[in-house]
């Protein structure tokens, strides 16, 4: 049965989504500017595309677990799991890959997964007990 809240506002599931990117926007562009003073281009781009690879990663997340949520409730775990393993997977490759380069900007990459990582997580925090929590007590 869904809550009645669920039911009159269709959107609930992706609210939160805009503050989140525009926080990884803003963690990005600190990022590479950190990365560039820090140590150069390579660090730039490595770090600015860690947090670019956490916000896509967290945004695809959040977009196939709404629908699924949206088309049937039961059908989250399934998708949750798959995609987790899925995306793990990717990232395990990408990062051999990467490593096996010896390009500069891998560990400012690594650093900047870790920051989207963190920021992500404590704006979805914020938000939820801040934001969601006066709309639904009001």
């Amino acid at each position: 049965m869904r809550a009645p809240e669920g039911a009159a506002d269709r959107r609930w599931r992706l609210r939160h989504l805009p503050v989140l990117l525009i926080a990884s926007v803003l963690l990005g562009a600190v990022a590479a500017l950190v990365g560039g003073v820090v140590g150069g281009g390579d660090a730039a781009l490595g770090a600015a595309a860690g947090v670019a690879v956490t916000a896509a990663s967290y945004t695809l997340t959040t977009v196939v677990l709404a629908w699924a949520d949206a088309v049937n409730p039961q059908l989250v775990l399934p998708f949750g799991l798959g995609l987790y393993a899925a995306k793990f997977t990717l990232l395990g490759v990408v990062m051999v890959a990467v490593a096996s380069t010896g390009w500069d900007g891998l560990l400012p990459l690594c650093l900047g997964i870790a920051a989207g990582v963190a920021v992500w997580t404590g704006v979805h925090i914020w938000w939820l007990t801040r934001v969601h929590r006066r709309g639904v007590a009001g």
